[in-house]
């Protein structure tokens, strides 16, 4: 029998010893399952995030509640969980956050596997061994340790005010745990990402606190949005020396509308100044709820020009949730 976690093995020196933690390992990790979620083709993500999407998910409730990152099962028509001894169980999606990234699964038949509390990862610092974990067991699990805590601005119109960098990079980080030395969720997988060492690049990963989640926990399990809608733009941009630079836009989007290119460096926006992607998103945010009109002033080529967007909410272009 083939399992969704076939092929994503860490490296076995980088695996962890039960001796090592003060928990039932083996207990641990029979919480973190695999999800793959199928998307309509016609879905406004497909054509970005593809229409099958696998990840991992933690199973936080006795009641089957699997929280896992929001981008894996956002629009998903069919969600399917595998615990590790192969076992499949159908899941709808309750809800997606877009400000923390989250995503929250519930379990349509019963999982038979111990939850995980969640925790915090505060306490938790630069040099602190971490368990890094996908589903699988012993064999999809990293002993790892952080790197850094620091604001992360993603290029998709996302913002952390702080986020988890871990080592090693595990080869199944979607939605996989972040399990602290108690032997709770302190995080949950979002990227992979590259780190400049002097011998070049090393890969590493990016953790969403879990401390995000109680504050929302009850918004997301009732399908309500936790936050106010933000005004969105469909701008991909990163930062290009002291610039916002648009790398991409998503298609049917105001940026689409409006035709900004790749290319364009945003130099304002409603006359704040634009250096960094953290200057981007706080200056968007703060004009109002999605809807308001959003001034920019871009730079293309030789010109510099002002273009008005109608900002809308992102939540609104997406397929809402249906039970299985």
């Amino acid at each position: 029998m083939a399992y969704p976690f076939d092929g994503y093995e860490v490296d076995a020196r980088m695996r962890p010893l039960a001796e090592a933690y003060p928990f039932d390992l083996d207990a641990v990790l029979s919480a973190v399952v695999a999800v793959e979620a199928t998307i309509p083709d016609d879905a406004f993500t497909a054509s970005i995030l593809g229409v099958e999407r696998l990840g991992n998910g933690t199973v936080i409730s006795a009641s089957g509640l699997v929280l896992t990152i929001g981008y894996l099962v956002t629009e998903a028509s069919e969600v399917a969980l595998t615990i590790n001894d192969g076992r499949r169980v159908p899941a709808h999606v309750l809800g997606v956050d877009s400000v923390t990234g989250f995503g929250l699964l519930q379990a349509l038949d019963p999982l038979g596997v111990p939850a995980l509390a969640v925790g915090t990862s505060r306490g938790i610092g630069a040099g602190d061994p971490v368990l890094l974990a996908g589903a699988g067991g012993r064999s999809h699990a990293a002993a790892g340790e952080v790197l850094a805590r620091m604001p992360f601005a993603g290029y998709w119109e996302y913002l952390l005010d702080e986020a988890l960098i871990t080592q090693p990079a595990h080869p199944h980080w979607s939605g996989a745990a972040l399990i602290g030395p108690s032997g709770e969720l302190a995080g949950v997988g979002s990227l992979r990402l590259e780190r400049q060492t002097g011998r070049g690049s090393a890969p590493i990963n990016m953790f969403v606190p879990a401390e995000l989640l109680p504050p929302i926990l009850d918004d997301l399990a009732s399908g309500r949005a936790p936050f106010p809608p933000r005004p969105w733009l469909g701008v991909f941009a990163q930062e290009n020396g002291a610039h916002v630079q648009v790398i991409g836009i998503t298609p049917r989007s105001p940026a689409a509308r409006a035709e900004l290119r790749t290319g364009d460096l945003i130099l304002e926006l409603a006359g704040v100044p634009v250096h960094d992607l953290a200057d981007f998103y706080g200056a968007l945010w703060a004009q109002g709820p999605a809807g308001t009109v959003i001034p920019l002033r871009l730079q293309r080529e030789d010109d510099v020009f002002e273009v008005e967007l109608r900002s809308v909410d992102r939540a609104a272009l997406l397929r809402k949730p249906r039970f299985n």
